[in-house]
């Protein structure tokens, strides 16, 4: 599976400067939101996902991964809804692969 990148919409609070950057690679989902000076970056192996829940409102789409280890989830906000339902889709069909 190639690797697919998702960014946040600039209109969105936390993504006028710095977009938020979602990536879904063949074994994680990594979540990217870059400051002036720093880079926080959070990773979940696709195999330690325990859920994926999308809240949609009238334009943006918020995401939540949680994970099986009990961490802090990965989230972002600011996002389309088609990008927000292609991320869900990647993920689940990642982990079914792993499966078998």
């Amino acid at each position: 599976m190639a690797t697919e990148t998702f960014r946040a919409s600039r209109w969105t609070k936390g993504n006028h400067v710095f977009r938020t950057v979602i990536e879904v690679t063949d074994s994680a989902v990594v979540r990217r939101k870059r400051s002036w000076f720093t880079v926080n970056e959070i990773s979940i192996h696709l195999s330690k996902v325990a859920s994926i829940r999308i809240d949609t409102g009238l334009f943006w789409s918020d995401i939540l991964v949680e994970s099986t280890g009990g961490s802090d989830p990965l989230t972002s906000h600011g996002h389309s809804k088609a990008d927000a339902r292609r991320i869900k889709e990647l993920i689940e069909t990642a982990q079914s692969r792993q499966m078998k």
